[in-house]
């Protein structure tokens, strides 16, 4: 009854616009061009779910980063520790979200693909969170888009495209904004960009450049320390030395900095021959943590402290730096009948962050080793513990394809290669350890090194590793007009060579000089490097009984690589996972163009999905992968778009999934759960996977009145989630609402200002709720947040 009530209230949400269309509307709606199949076409003639954002609405919901773009979508989840750290998720397809410290060459990579422009920058756990300036629109395509995006692209892909030089166009604009939080630092933003044609009908260049500062929110509150009776392996009777943190108290300390620069370049060869050139740099700085430590986790797990809202206790420094350059280049071509693409990058990311990591004195086996005099165990030092990581992440792509558009046949196909390598340097600090007169640690001599050397003193563990993944692949996509104009078939196809591999070690600091760990290279030796290859196909049928009409039914399949695991006692490697998804959907065009409504209901299965496993106390501190239960998704989602008159437009978008495990999760193959660690049972609910999302927006614009005025409001809901598949990390996430609007003016042809509000309602959200470092915290969002934007064009 739950469930059917869910399904009536997204069916309400779809309805509620189109229900005011008795009378004639005078508005009309804007058309949306995508390229979600490869080449430019309206959105409204694609068979295939599309949610896009062009760079006006863009523009109107004042979207700025990753978290903005989620907001927005409804069916598009995240979970995560803030920016820079978050992984996509989209109709449900999740499990939990990554171990920070490991999770580069411990975790699955991504289901969702992310594409900056043609390239593919998705990342395990550390998607790149590219600020959204001068954006042509974000495209997001549900469900497997594995024949023409690829690996990763299993539950979906997130495109963030930019604007291109124009070549007759001087033009160009700056924004800025002003903003306050409740309890908060103040946040500002400096967007630029400038249009210039170099050579007429030749060449132009577009640059871009930005600073953006997002104050703090959280606050770093005084709080002492003593390893004690309450943490795992405290040695009886034992004196200890209680530290506090009074260096590292800091209010709102959770301060975000975006700064980057854009270049492109265009050039006309000639009548038929283009070419375009972009390069790209961004640094993101993150000081602090998203996640706080409010009262109510207390009664959640009683080993973590409730230290209250907007409030935690860190003793170390938690900070971020991420900083990346894309090169790109597209040359377009027309020979014949045939367009020709091609589109090579380059993606060279660097990653430094530390922050503290005292919780796991609580759980670790060993903590008692590194912090006691030993082997008396009877005075024990400084508890604290933290982590340095260092991670170097290089990506090249190269994509060549063809497309053809007839009379009755049109095609596009191609070829893809891939080359992504990421080298982490992680080193876990405790202080204590110095003066418990642990030996300076290392890599493991006999292993491949990234960061070769002793590693600072303190150091008790390292991981130093390097996983890469080479990448060939032929595709292509065929659609024929069975009836012309009213009935076509569509048929994909992608073949795929991945060769994938890990080299490195763990290794143990100790009480003399002897190598202690795990050697990458020695224990995968008989089955590293891994290769996989197979083939995905998608179907199709597309009906159109008029021109404001298009019915379709679409079969797709999805993939991602597999991989290597480090842990022992756990299976070497783990396989690809599978997803095939069926969907039926519609987009309809209604009362003259004034009424759209665009929707799908799908079912998707997902076999041998890859589940991220850190069990401490059966495994040690490495996080594994295993093949080890079978998933599916009922859902429906829908949008709906209103001019109701010239002045006012409605909007109305929702996802409902019901994703639920089809297998109870085992790691063995008898079907026996590995050592004490269980998982949820078949039927329940998967992970950062809402039932309900949905939000409204009403937006009114008097374009042809003195100074233009317009106001915006946004209402927004998102049902109760669960934030992981493990029993032991399983909390129930409470729903949240969020609400935005704002009012604003042109005050002549090139100045306008706005006034807008975020979370008006000052709404403490819920997105993830993590035990990542050992101790429960909960990601929220900004609270209520108000200012000033300008902005001026020329």
């Amino acid at each position: 009854m739950f469930r059917r009530n869910k399904i009536a209230q997204a069916i309400l949400i779809a309805t509620a616009t189109s229900a005011a269309t008795t009378s004639h509307a005078a508005g009309y709606l804007e058309e949306v061009v995508v390229t979600s199949t490869k080449s430019f076409e309206s959105m409204q003639d694609v068979a295939i779910s599309v949610q896009a954002m062009g760079e006006e609405k863009l523009e109107q919901l004042n979207i700025s980063n990753f978290d903005d773009y989620i907001k927005y979508l409804p069916g598009v989840n995240a979970g995560g520790r803030g920016p820079g750290q978050s992984t996509i998720f989209i109709r449900g397809m999740a499990t939990d979200s990554s171990d920070q410290t490991s999770v580069e060459i411990g975790a699955p990579v991504p289901n969702v693909a992310l594409y900056l422009d043609e390239q593919p920058v998705s990342s395990t756990g550390r998607n790149l969170d590219v600020y959204a300036a001068d954006l042509e629109r974000v495209e997001v395509l549900p469900g497997p888009q594995g024949t023409l995006f690829g690996a990763s692209s299993q539950a979906g892909t997130v495109r963030l495209i930019t604007n291109k030089p124009q070549l007759n166009e001087f033009s160009g604009g700056v924004d800025v904004s002003l903003s306050t939080t409740k309890n908060g630092s103040e946040s500002h933003s400096f967007e630029g960009v400038v249009n210039v044609p170099l050579v007429e009908d030749k060449l132009a260049a577009r640059l871009v450049g930005y600073r953006v500062t997002q104050g703090g929110f959280i606050d770093n509150v005084y709080g002492e320390r003593t390893f004690n009776e309450n943490d795992l392996s405290f040695p009886t009777g034992a004196t200890a030395l209680t530290v506090n943190n009074s260096k590292f108290v800091e209010k709102d300390f959770n301060e975000t900095v975006y700064t980057g620069a854009r270049l492109g370049i265009a050039m006309s060869i000639n009548d038929d021959w283009d070419a375009l050139f972009q390069y790209m740099n961004q640094k993101l700085d993150v000081d602090g943590v998203f996640d706080h430590s409010p009262d109510f986790i207390e009664q959640l797990d009683p080993n973590s402290k409730g230290v209250g809202d907007l409030e935690v206790q860190r003793f170390s420094p938690d900070e971020n730096e991420d900083k990346f350059q894309q090169y790109g280049i597209t040359i377009n071509g027309h020979i014949n009948d045939f367009d020709l693409v091609y589109a090579g990058s380059y993606l060279d990311r660097e990653v430094n962050s530390s922050y503290d990591y005292t919780g796991y004195t609580a759980i670790g086996t060993y903590a008692a080793y590194y912090i006691c005099n030993y082997p008396a165990y009877t005075v024990c030092g400084d508890p604290t513990q933290s982590v340095d990581s260092l991670v170097e992440n290089t990506r090249q792509t190269h994509e060549f394809r063809f497309s053809y558009i007839g009379e009755r046949l049109n095609t596009v196909a191609g070829v893809y290669y891939d080359d992504a390598e990421t080298s982490v340097d992680t080193q876990f600090v405790i202080p204590g350890s110095i003066d418990a007169g642990l030996f300076r640690n290392a890599p493991l001599s006999g292993a491949t090194q990234f960061k070769s050397g002793l590693r600072p003193a303190g150091t008790t563990f390292i991981n130093d590793a390097t996983r890469s993944e080479e990448q060939l692949a032929a595709f292509g996509e065929i659609s024929y007009d069975i009836v012309p104009d009213s009935f076509s078939a569509t048929f994909g196809y992608r073949y795929y060579d991945i060769e994938y591999n890990l080299v490195g070690s763990s290794s143990f600091a100790s009480r003399d000089d002897g190598d202690y760990g795990r050697n990458y290279d020695e224990i995968l030796k008989d089955v590293a490097p891994g290769k996989e290859s197979g083939d995905v196909v998608k179907v199709t049928l597309e009906f159109t009984p008029n021109e404001d009409t298009l019915l379709y039914y679409t079969y797709s399949e999805g993939f991602r690589p597999g991989g290597f695991n480090r842990a022992e006692g756990v299976p070497e490697s783990y396989e690809t996972d599978e997803v095939t998804s069926q969907e039926i959907g519609w987009k309809l065009d209604m009362l003259d163009g004034s009424l759209r409504f665009n929707g799908a209901l799908y079912h998707v299965d997902w076999k041998d999905m890859q589940i991220g496993v850190l069990d401490i106390a059966n495994f040690g501190v490495l996080t594994f992968v295993a093949n080890a239960a079978d998933a599916e998704v009922w859902g429906l989602e829908g949008d709906v778009s209103y001019a109701a008159t010239e002045e006012l437009t409605l909007f109305a978008s929702f996802s409902w999934n019901q994703a639920e495990m089809a297998s109870a999760p085992t790691l063995t193959d008898d079907g026996t759960p590995t050592g004490n660690l269980l998982f949820i049972e078949e039927g329940e609910q998967l992970a950062l996977a809402p039932e309900l999302q949905y939000n409204l927006r009403a937006r009114y614009e008097m374009a042809d009145a003195q100074y233009s005025p317009y106001a915006q409001i946004v209402y927004s809901f998102t049902d109760s989630q669960y934030s992981s598949i493990v029993e032991a990390n399983r909390y129930k996430q409470d729903s949240y609402i969020g609400v935005d609007a704002s009012i604003g003016m042109q005050i002549n042809e090139s100045l306008g200002v706005e006034l807008f509000g975020e979370n008006l309602t000052d709404e403490r959200a819920e997105l993830f709720i993590n035990s990542l470092d050992s101790e429960l915290r909960v990601t929220t969002n900004r609270p209520r947040t108000i200012g000033i934007r300008m902005a001026y064009d020329f």
